[in-house]
């Protein structure tokens, strides 16, 4: 029994591998719905939403204790952690079959392949229908995906008979034999071990390698057209000039860019990937208790309104002290002003409810919109087209708010008299959401001291960023020993970050550096040390060097 659990695992296994592979190929050949990321989103989505939160930090405090970059690595850790769940529930109804096999005795038919392909596949079919993660006809969905999972069965039931070759013969010429009592032959459970492995890893390597090439090919593809509707190439330099430009305090080298490279900045979203809205068909529908309904193409959006620049800084709430979950680029919108004086809501309307097409929502106060009028309905980052993984073809972006309250690809606005609470604050997260302030040492750049008046000094560095409130003092301290004041570098805006400097008169050793920051009101940061959840995490930032 021992052996053939072990079989069934490793049957279960290969088998599961293959299909996964197999999955994505058709995933990117046809749009189908591959099921990994599928099921992940769905318990995402109906687990408790303390469950959900233990989780998320759970992985970053793996992440952070690993040392990788949060922002660089989140997304891909939970497209792991989708492809492992998959594996180990398909490995382990694999294995149940072979144990169930064997203590039966006899030889499993062809039905009974395809009942284990419907264990597995009937709740897959469910989950993939019920969360949309394809845009084809639900019937083509569930036919290709009860094809494909009665395959995964039957190749289940082919590895067992083969591995058993002898039950056949017993349940078929000499019924009243003990079929546990006749033996196997070993070398050929070997051979065909091999088989399997071998034409597991030519499935896998085949069909993730070409479902790979594929989509990279439509990603640059959909880039490509994105970019067209905007009479840009992809590959054009960024043209954003920073307004600080000549601003005489330089980082301190090895500081975050000022200004993040798109490629760089932080993604977080709801589902294992992106959502993919096409532009062309896109429309915008403003709805409920507005006197003038509008539906707005992103055409009607980018013409008819006056376009606004904002360079802004964005912070994820998940981020510890110190997190790179924040990023700063320029936003290009129109203010949500400008278009609601089209759409002219009642006087009984206080809040739009607005939806997302990754099944994200939010609402927001239309007094919080009347009194900002920066508050915009953004379409694009860095003068270009707003990128797939950030929300094309439009999101919102708030002011002195965490990017949980920000939806992204927008799919609709209804005005209400009435707050339904967003999908975080469901889970039990903040529902202002407002930007704690903090600070962050980025480097101590030992390796760039300098002299100056018979003086080794050690650049130090980081940012500051205090929401819209901005940031007037940054202070440095080592040791426990004094507070010293920073230098500050002009920020692009009033809405992002201050890059800071201290120049540290060198001594050599072991040295403990904190910073500490106030907003422009002079309002200090929240020294105390307090968690992410639910409103943002605070306390100083420390960084120990040796010098």
């Amino acid at each position: 029994m021992k052996a053939n659990v072990g079989l069934g695992v490793l049957c279960g296994a290969l088998v599961t591998t293959a299909l996964t592979a197999v999955l994505y190929f058709v995933d990117q050949l046809a749009g189908t719905p591959f099921v990994p990321y599928d099921l992940f989103d769905w318990m995402a989505r109906v687990l408790p939403g303390g469950l959900v939160t233990f989780g998320l930090d759970l992985l970053i405090d793996v992440l952070r204790m690993l040392g990788v970059s949060v922002a660089g690595t989140a997304k891909t850790a939970e497209r792991l952690m989708a492809l492992g769940q998959f594996f180990i529930l398909g490995t382990a109804v694999g294995t149940v079959f072979f144990v169930i096999a064997r203590l039966r005795g006899t030889s499993p038919e062809v039905v009974t392949g395809i009942a284990a392909g419907a264990l597995l596949g009937l709740p897959m079919m469910a989950v993939s229908v019920a969360i949309g993660g394809s845009t084809l006809q639900p019937v083509v969905v569930i036919l290709w995906l009860a094809a494909a999972f009665a395959a995964w069965g039957l190749a289940i039931r082919y590895a067992y008979v083969r591995l058993n070759p002898w039950e056949a013969e017993v349940s078929e010429s000499r019924p009243e034999t003990d079929a546990a009592s006749v033996p196997s032959t070993g070398p050929g459970r070997r051979q065909f071990l091999i088989q399997v492995g071998a034409a597991t890893a030519t499935i896998t390597v085949a069909s993730s390698g070409l479902g790979y090439m594929m989509a990279r090919a439509a990603r640059r593809e959909i880039e490509a057209e994105i970019a067209a509707s905007m009479a840009i190439r992809p590959e054009e330099p960024s043209a954003v000039s920073l307004p600080n430009a000549e601003d005489p305090i330089m980082p301190a080298p090895g500081t975050r860019p000022e200004y993040t490279p798109i490629e760089d900045h932080y993604k977080i979203f709801i589902r294992s990937e992106p959502t993919r809205i096409d532009g062309e068909t896109w429309t915008l529908p403003i709805t409920g208790l507005v006197e003038n309904p509008v539906s707005l193409s992103i055409y009607d959006i980018r013409s008819r309104y006056e376009s606004r620049d904002q360079f802004v800084t964005l912070s994820c709430i998940s981020g510890r002290v110190g997190t790179d979950l924040i990023s700063t680029t320029q936003w290009t919108g129109v203010s949500v002003q400008d278009i609601l004086a089209d759409a002219r809501p009642k006087p009984e309307a206080e809040y739009l409810y607005i939806t997302s097409g990754d099944g994200f929502y939010e609402s927001v106060s239309l007094d919080m919109i009347d009194a900002d009028e920066r508050i915009m309905l953004c379409h694009s980052w860095d003068g270009r087209p707003l990128p797939i993984d950030h929300g094309f073809p439009l999101r919102i972006w708030l002011p002195d708010r965490y990017g949980m309250k920000q939806p992204k690809w927008i799919t609709g606005i209804e005005a209400r008299s009435d707050l339904k609470q967003g999908y975080w604050v469901e889970r039990g997260w903040d529902a202002v959401a407002r930007v704690e302030s903090t600070s962050v040492i980025d480097v101590v750049a030992a390796d760039a001291r300098y002299e100056r008046d018979g003086q080794t000094f050690v650049p130090v560095g980081g940012i500051a960023f205090g929401g819209a409130r901005g940031v007037s003092k940054v202070e440095v301290r080592v040791n426990r020993g004094p507070w010293q004041e920073a230098q500050l570098r002009a920020p692009l805006s009033e809405t992002t970050w201050v890059v800071w400097r201290y120049d540290w008169p060198f001594e050599s050793g072991l040295f403990h550096f904190e910073v500490r920051c106030q907003e422009g009101d002079g309002t200090p940061q929240i020294e105390e040390k307090r968690g992410n959840h639910p409103s943002g995490a605070t306390g100083i930032h420390s960084f120990a060097a040796v010098t």
